[in-house]
């Protein structure tokens, strides 16, 4: 009687096989995969829903934050499903899974150059945001200091990432992340409760806002976009999943969607309450970060500029890890540079401070446009990895029948994910432009 075999036990893609023996332990609980995403997502993005809100108004704003859970769910499921669609095998990256569906040469082309511009771009706002939110913090809560300009904040907010980009990987800066997690939910709690304690400002309007027609388009654009990024953990999805063991018996994706399942939910604790309320309490008036708008009580409103300070600086780290695991990969592989606490330093310690090109510091320091950030970056990079990318992965690798349910899904997804790419590419990049004529540079 001839036995057969048990499947084999999951493993890295043989092409980075070397480069994974001296990764970090598969060892993460599914918990892990909770706070991850929450930080990933429940970024500074949450801030900026009520300006986006008073762009599109009530009824196509409520159905554009709807839609946009639902779509970004929908294919946090299909990427989470394809890390082990291959037998015997663990795309632990974005950037394999797209060379397994589309080739060696052209799925790089595709998958990496998105990627990598969610993550260097979320870390482009997130220097910004850190920035503002540590001045707002120290102008309330020390009156009489002698207040410094913006962009010496943002570049204090840098420095501390000097330090925690020595982390080794993503099991290291589980405690960082879970503290942003922590701060996500607290100072998203805050912005709406203290939208409701505030109550309506007078005379208080939900018509749309007065400009010209070509102006506004662009602002309604831009608005698709800060939505968009709001939903931006999908780039990451996949080295998280990475750090979850798995078996034949226990797939990594029954824990990870357990996670994941559980940062959505917090997700929409965070999004919907910030997003209508603040539209409710401010309308038409409401700034680009909802938190501006609200000046009492003075402690809470410094709490909740440093919970947002502590929150993007694990978001930092989550989106800047792959990143840092790709560079070092490269020089280890091409310059056979030797993988340690050196190549770790050079490469990390680069990155923070010039961020290869563009310049982190100098971008962040140069281009303070919060909402408008949003919308660029949340249409060029965000809305292709999280709406209609892993989509058009599905379609290749499962192949559903023509016209069926899954079909049908994923082709809507992937016309909403296009369009908004475009138009908020278009949107913020234009506003950028436009808002930049009445800044004073480095102020």
């Amino acid at each position: 009687m001839v036995s057969s075999s048990p499947p084999p036990a999951p493993k890295e893609v043989p092409s980075d096989e070397k480069w994974a023996e001296d990764g970090p332990p598969r060892e993460a609980k599914w918990w892990y995969s909770t706070f991850h995403t929450v930080t990933a997502m429940v970024g500074a993005g949450v801030l900026s829903l009520p300006y986006a809100m008073a762009y599109l108004g009530w009824g196509p704003g409520t159905v554009v934050m709807i839609l946009s859970w639902c779509i970004t769910l929908n294919t946090m499921w299909q990427m989470i499903q394809l890390h082990e669609c291959v037998p015997g095998v663990r795309f632990d990256r974005y950037k394999d899974l797209g060379k397994h569906v589309f080739g060696p040469k052209l799925g790089a082309w595709i998958v990496l150059p998105q990627q990598l511009i969610v993550q260097v771009g979320c870390d482009i706002v997130y220097m910004v945001t850190g920035g503002k939110c540590l001045q707002k913090f120290m102008e309330i809560a020390c009156n009489n200091c002698t207040r410094i300009r913006q962009s010496y904040w943002i570049c204090i907010f840098g420095s501390v990432h000097f330090f925690l980009s020595q982390l080794p990987n993503f099991n290291s800066v589980s405690g960082v992340s879970l503290a942003a997690a922590i701060m996500s939910l607290s100072y998203s709690t805050i912005a709406w409760v203290g939208c409701v304690g505030k109550g309506r400002v007078p005379n208080v309007s939900y018509a749309y806002k007065t400009t010209s027609p070509t102006d506004y388009m662009f602002r309604v654009f831009n608005a698709l976009g800060q939505v968009s990024f709001a939903y931006a953990g999908h780039a990451v999805v996949l080295e998280i999943q990475a750090t979850i063991p798995s078996t034949p018996e226990k797939p990594s994706r029954v824990p990870m969607w357990k996670g994941a399942v559980w940062a959505y939910f917090v997700n929409a604790l965070c999004y919907f309450p910030v997003a209508f309320i603040g539209y409710w309490a401010f309308g038409q008036d409401v700034d680009d970060n909802v938190l501006v708008g609200l000046e009492r009580p003075s402690w809470l409103i410094a709490a909740a500029n440093l919970m947002v300070v502590v929150h993007v600086i694990g978001s930092y780290q989550v989106y800047a890890m792959p990143v840092f695991d790709l560079m070092e990969q490269k020089m280890v592989k091409t310059w056979n540079f030797p993988p340690g606490v050196l190549l770790r330093f050079i490469v990390r310690t680069s990155y923070v401070g010039e961020e290869l090109l563009p310049f982190t510091l100098f971008l962040g320091v140069t281009f303070p446009f919060f909402g408008d950030l949003l919308g660029f970056f949340g249409g060029f990079g965000f809305a292709p990895t999280s709406y209609f990318l892993p989509s058009i992965i599905w379609l290749k690798i499962k192949k559903p029948r023509r016209f069926s349910t899954s079909w049908l899904i994923n082709w809507a997804c992937i016309f909403i994910g296009v369009f908004i790419m475009i138009a908020s590419t278009v949107g913020g990049l234009r506003n950028i432009v436009a808002d930049s004529s009445s800044y004073e540079f480095y102020s």
